[in-house]
């Protein structure tokens, strides 16, 4: 049979439902990974589940869907998935095997772009001559208001307050982030809060209304606020997402055509949107052309939410590390055996090494550890994963 399987292989570009890819340029290492698969699932009594596989149509712009995962997964995938070796979606973060699956590079090149933006130390400091505002990031509570709020000047909500959506959800939500006594407080919904977009609104929530209580909320437009030491910041918000959903949802966009392009003001400070940009804590799930819009505005602080495995914060520098590691992510990944043969990749990994190096040292011998030449993205989701329950920590900013 092995001999049967690695034929089908090597004739016609199969690959097994987990994405095993094995048509690489060496027949050793084909009939040798094939062996070795088949004992394996031999051995959990499994018989191998394989569907036409063609590399050069990949899902739509996002690499963890190169995993090829299936609504009824195969046997072999179950019982990775059981063992805890491969994730169940997209919307979990990949696991070690997963990761070398998909593209041993890609996992490579994060890490050491990590340990780069790591080396280039924080992306601002706060002005020594007035006083720092203290922004408190929140996202995705659906419902849950078991949080701890930090004390703060400006309270940002980035997106699904709710689950179903509803006016009275809605507003069980806009009466707990009302009850906090920050200066300010700025509201964007997210897909999921479909009160707020009429095409998604419910038939019974038609002709209610919403008692804000003080809360700006933003859709498509921005707000200026001043805070203590006459210090202002210019904030833009905007609920659009790529679709991920049914009609209940709101705000929703064709992925092919993002509606971003030169929508943000320039002068931006703090921008706030339920989506994530592209590679940048998304779990590959972000909107690529909401990353060009930041690239062209640039603002000091990005908050958003949406994918709750992707909770944390990123330094940004708009430099040619970030475009150069950026540009080598969003390559379709070449799988577990042919990441190892000469490609562009490999390139495009020197690229961010070198780059990534010279901002490390221009960083510290020419600007200083107190450079404030950076931006932040932040993902301020509070839903711990996809658990149901809330156990993020709450991102504090000061700027």
């Amino acid at each position: 049979m092995e001999w049967w399987w690695w034929w089908c292989c090597h004739r016609w570009g199969f690959s097994s439902g987990s994405c095993w890819e094995l048509l690489v340029p060496c027949e050793d290492l084909n009939l040798i990974l094939t062996v070795c698969l088949t004992s394996v699932l031999s051995a959990a009594q499994h018989a191998p589940a394989w569907i036409p596989y063609n590399p050069n149509q990949s899902p739509p712009d996002t690499q963890a869907r190169h995993l090829k995962l299936q609504n009824s997964p195969s046997p072999q995938m179950t019982l990775l998935t059981a063992l805890g070796l491969r994730r169940k979606n997209d919307w979990e973060p990949p696991t070690l095997l997963d990761s070398l699956l998909i593209s041993p590079l890609h996992l490579l090149v994060t890490i050491i772009y990590s340990i780069l933006l790591f080396l280039r130390g924080r992306p601002f400091r706060p002005p020594r001559d007035k006083p720092a505002i203290r922004v408190v990031c929140l996202s995705d509570t659906h419902d849950q208001i078991n949080v701890r709020v930090p004390p703060g000047d400006l309270l940002i909500h980035a997106g699904d307050l709710t689950n179903a959506g509803t006016a009275d959800d809605i507003q069980a939500q806009l009466d707990w982030l009302a009850s906090f006594p920050h200066q300010h407080k700025i509201l964007v919904c997210g897909n999921h809060d479909s009160f707020f977009d009429l095409s998604a609104r419910r038939p019974e929530d038609r002709g209610k209304t919403l008692d804000f209580k003080g809360i700006r909320y933003l859709v498509h437009d921005a707000v200026t606020l001043e805070f203590k030491g006459g210090r202002r910041l210019k904030i833009y918000g905007s609920p659009d997402i790529p679709a991920c959903g049914g009609p209940e949802m709101a705000f929703q966009y064709d992925r092919a055509s993002p509606p971003w392009a030169n929508t943000v003001p320039i002068d931006t400070d703090i921008l706030i949107t339920h989506a994530p940009p592209k590679h940048h804590l998304d779990l590959g799930l972000g909107c690529a052309g909401l990353l060009e819009e930041v690239w062209r505005v640039r603002p000091k602080l990005h908050v958003f939410g949406h994918v709750h495995w992707g909770h944390g914060r990123q330094t940004v520098h708009f430099d040619d590390c970030q475009r150069a590691y950026e540009n080598l992510i969003a390559q379709p990944p070449r799988g577990l055996v042919r990441d190892f043969f000469p490609h562009s990749g490999w390139l495009g990994a020197l690229r961010v090494l070198g780059y990534g190096i010279h901002g490390v040292i221009w960083k510290w011998l020419m600007i200083g550890p107190g450079g404030n030449t950076s931006s932040l993205m932040v993902n301020a989701a509070q839903m711990y994963g996809n658990t149901g329950r809330l156990g993020n920590p709450v991102e504090v900013v000061d700027l």
